[in-house]
């Protein structure tokens, strides 16, 4: 009888340091590389670190392995969630205008006073950029890349989230102009200029950084250019 009760404590104890030998090692690989059981967060590390990596390298230079390890996750987890390259960089543009798009519309659509909403609607496009400076370098190595007849990609983007910014800042202007408080101008030539003086100090951030010794994206440098930017429209636009 001793022996058996012997014997059988011994299959426990191997039973449990199985078991334990097994649960760090799952915990590690989860926390490292990711789990299908975290989808929200894993595709949200996934699409941060394909934003740098395609901001850095335009789709063709941008590679998965990298993308995969800044986001701390497996080749096979980006894969089985984005089925190749293409489909996470159109998920990259949906995820840059979406976040464009449910930021600034709320705004448009308010019952603000005409210069209100305008100051408003380009604090939060403003902002936007800001808190996301890796995003109009995206945006521009697409429209270069494509060049001047467009892709079905940038049309269906240009379609779903463009479009509804596009009439909501139109019908804004010439309500202004009707009310007194906006010189009359055309939307064609507002909102491209608009865009860029929002968009360009982004995307030449590094270029200004090597050439003046200054960080543009310091804090100090944001408020400064969040000011002039809103002045500057107020100047240009507001009677």
């Amino acid at each position: 009888m001793p022996s058996k009760q012997l014997t059988q404590r011994r299959k426990v104890r191997k039973q449990h340091v199985r078991r334990g030998a097994g649960r760090p090692a799952r915990e590690r690989a989860g926390s490292k590389f990711g789990t299908r059981g975290q989808p929200e967060e894993s595709q949200a590390a996934i699409l941060k670190a394909a934003v740098g990596e395609f901001a850095e390298y335009g789709i063709a230079g941008a590679r998965t392995d990298r993308i995969a390890q800044a986001a701390r996750v497996n080749k096979a987890l980006l894969y089985y969630y984005f089925k190749d390259k293409d489909a996470l960089y159109e998920a990259v543009l949906d995820h840059v205008f979406s976040g464009l798009r449910d930021r600034v519309l709320p705004v448009l659509g308010s019952d603000l006073a005409p210069q209100k909403k305008m100051l408003a609607y380009v604090g939060e496009y403003f902002d936007y950029i800001a808190a996301n400076p890796h995003f109009p370098r995206v945006v521009q190595s697409e429209w270069m890349r494509v060049g001047a007849h467009g892709s079905p990609r940038m049309l269906r983007i240009a379609q779903e989230y463009f479009a509804p910014i596009y009439r909501r800042v139109g019908q804004l202007l010439r309500d202004g102009a009707d009310k007194g408080a906006f010189r009359r101008v055309n939307p064609m030539d507002f909102l491209p200029s608009l865009v860029g003086v929002v968009i360009f100090y982004f995307s030449t951030a590094p270029a200004m950084k090597a050439l003046l010794k200054v960080d543009p994206l310091s804090r100090e440098r944001i408020v400064e250019r969040r000011k002039f930017v809103l002045e500057f429209v107020s100047k240009a636009l507001f009677v």
